[in-house]
């Protein structure tokens, strides 16, 4: 999993038809509990805004999360951080 912070929307007006009603986001990677110079465009599957810090999935556990698991998914937001420890 990774963590991150949504940076801000991506908009695409065409995408494939598995992707029609998926909202696209821009999140900066954390690491070491710090913002790195490394961006992520993930399907919010949960709701979350800009500012927010995120869990994020890759792979086939983005695809496994997505309601159309034929989707070409490779980033998918999981969960919003209400808190973290260290």
């Amino acid at each position: 999993m990774i963590l991150g912070r949504v940076y801000g929307s991506v908009v695409s007006t065409h995408k494939v038809e598995s992707l029609v009603g998926s909202k696209f986001m821009l999140v900066q990677c954390i690491e070491n509990n710090e913002l790195v110079d490394k961006f992520l465009v993930a399907v919010d599957g949960v709701g979350a805004g800009i500012g927010e810090d995120v869990i994020i999935v890759q792979g086939s556990s983005a695809r496994i999360g997505m309601r159309n698991q034929n989707a070409p998914v490779d980033a998918l937001i999981v969960g919003i951080l209400d808190e973290k420890q260290v």
